[in-house]
């Protein structure tokens, strides 16, 4: 236990040491996320086609964002949003690096995406929706952004582990009903999947 420890304190202090972007990215990815975030899973769920938009709000590190990028091909386009300026510059890196030519890489702010109206055939947010301020405004005005066949995902923590809790970090199902509801949507899908989020689909009910 001593040298587990040990060994992700040596591990953090190297993290500090390579600056901000690669402290942040290991805060959003951790050490085991791909076991219990299981991603293939999540967006095999989702059925997404050959050519999509996808908007991925709160994309951090891009742990979702470069797998969408491969599964919209080169004809489909992500959008990669958030709000830190550290993780879009690393993002716009990540693009260059890997030679990814359909992810745009966008700073939105805490009221608005900011992103092309009408052309979003799913917004996603993974662990982002408890961020967001007055949340059924916000995706009140997302409503414009969605195709005609649009949908918004939302996996967010639930309180199932010690830290949300602690921190905060988490939002119950029925507020984001409920908030969803009010902002114009209704819930059309509600997966057991995940351990550790709400994973909730929703669509516009008008």
């Amino acid at each position: 236990m001593k040298s587990r420890t040990t060994l992700a304190l040596v591990l953090l202090l190297v993290l500090q040491g390579l600056g901000c972007s690669a402290w942040k990215r290991f805060a959003y990815e951790g050490f085991d996320r791909d076991s219990w975030q299981k991603p293939d899973e999540v967006i095999a769920l989702l059925e997404i086609r050959e050519g999509a938009q996808l908007a991925d709000v709160g994309a951090g590190s891009g742990y979702f964002t470069f797998r969408f990028a491969e599964v919209v091909g080169p004809s489909g386009r992500i959008y990669a949003v958030d709000v830190d300026d550290d993780m879009l510059e690393y993002l716009t890196g990540e693009i260059s690096e890997r030679g990814v030519e359909n992810v745009e890489v966008v700073r939105g702010d805490f009221a608005d995406p900011r992103l092309p109206d009408g052309r979003i055939d799913i917004l996603f947010t993974s662990n982002t929706y408890h961020h967001i301020q007055d949340r059924s405004a916000y995706f009140r005005g997302v409503l414009t952004d969605l195709s005609t066949e649009g949908r918004v995902v939302i996996l967010e923590l639930n309180d199932s582990s010690w830290f949300p809790r602690i921190a905060g970090h988490f939002t119950p199902k029925e507020t984001i009903g409920e908030e969803m509801e009010g902002a114009g949507y209704r819930l059309v899908d509600d997966f057991d999947l995940v351990e550790r989020q709400h994973f909730l689909v929703f669509e516009p009910s008008l």
